[in-house]
């Protein structure tokens, strides 16, 4: 079926060689497909380059903000798709699309993400309800200044989508914990230029209440082993985080 809408589909990418046919399968609905690509070391570049309506951009990667909005600058179209590429684009959710964009009653629409790790759907562990802005026109939205967990920011009317989008962001846990790492080291560069310093109180209360607070207080220990896995986790990248900081203002890498 032909969508009487264009649709610019965009996505960033860094050694993404597993996903890439997936997602540009996934997005048979869209009219062109924009990659953003930091200069991967493996395949992707090029699996992408081989269908048809993908245009590939290289831009080293500076933070996700900067990116992101970059991608959306390359899409000539006014309505945009942004999924990440361990989102699963279902079938049920592209025809909602396609319904809601032929008849547009806002201008950026929220989908719920079902989040899956080490194989398992986590329904708890604060991650309910993962609401997040997938689809939207490019001319009313922009993605904050922030260098990780970015947000793109709607400026009017936003509405939900009724299909979910399951999100499986595990590929082993050296990676998973790789990606933790990562945004450790950005949210700590976060906290530097805004002269935040470190103390006790953030290497030991700030990690303790992290790890309570997902397990006990958002449920993550309904989620069982996953969910305690998940909450050391992320306890732990929290006080990664503040010995970044302190390596910062130490100078020391």
């Amino acid at each position: 079926m032909k969508n009487p809408v264009k649709i610019t589909g965009i996505a960033i990418t860094l050694n993404e060689a597993h996903n890439i046919d997936n997602y540009i399968n996934s997005l048979w609905f869209v009219d062109e497909i924009v990659i953003v690509d930091s200069f991967s070391s493996d395949n992707t570049v090029a699996l992408a380059k081989k269908h048809e309506k993908v245009t590939v951009y290289q831009r080293s990667f500076d933070n996700f903000s900067a990116q992101k909005n970059f991608a959306i600058s390359k899409a000539t179209n006014d309505w945009v798709t942004f999924f990440d590429l361990d989102e699963e684009v279902t079938p049920q959710l592209a025809n909602e699309l396609i319904e809601k964009f032929k008849y547009p009653s806002a201008i950026a629409y929220f989908v719920k993400r079902d989040f899956y790790f080490m194989g398992k759907r986590i329904k708890y562990s604060g991650l309910q309800n993962d609401f997040i802005i997938r689809f939207f026109n490019k001319n009313h939205c922009k993605y904050n200044a922030n260098l990780v967990h970015e947000t793109l920011e709607a400026n009017g009317k936003t509405e939900r989508l009724k299909n979910s989008l399951p999100h499986h962001t595990y590929k082993s846990f050296d990676d998973y914990t790789g990606k933790m790492h990562q945004y450790s080291a950005l949210q700590a560069k976060m906290l530097y230029k805004k002269g935040k310093k470190p103390n006790y109180y953030h290497f030991l209360f700030r990690p303790i209440y992290r790890f309570w607070n997902q397990f006990i207080f958002r449920l993550g220990i309904l989620d069982g082993k996953e969910g305690f896995i998940l909450a050391y986790v992320s306890a732990f990248s929290v006080f990664k985080r503040y010995v970044n900081l302190w390596l910062l203002y130490r100078k020391i890498d």
